[in-house]
């Protein structure tokens, strides 16, 4: 049947682009410029792996990143107590 059988670009996975993000669909986001992003790559500010010249940020992380206003998930925030 025509339309029948999965093709690449139905294919839902680890290996699916749309499981990554752009450069530019990030500073669309945010709305920044994409030399901001590449700057916040640098700085660590946005989670991703770097290969080569190619910055790679996983939709997953990136999401978590933006939910949790950048804060590390898996640390909690110390919550000082004023000593009087």
């Amino acid at each position: 049947m025509p339309g029948c059988g999965s093709t690449r670009s139905e294919k839902v996975g680890p290996d699916d682009m749309s499981s990554r993000m752009s450069i530019p669909e990030i500073a669309h986001r945010l709305s920044v410029g994409r030399i901001t992003v590449y700057t916040m790559l640098e700085q660590g500010i946005i989670p991703a792996i770097r290969l080569g010249r190619r910055w790679l940020v996983t939709r997953s992380a990136f999401e978590n990143w933006e939910r949790t206003c950048g804060m590390p998930t898996g640390l909690h925030r110390r919550h000082e107590s004023k000593v009087t």
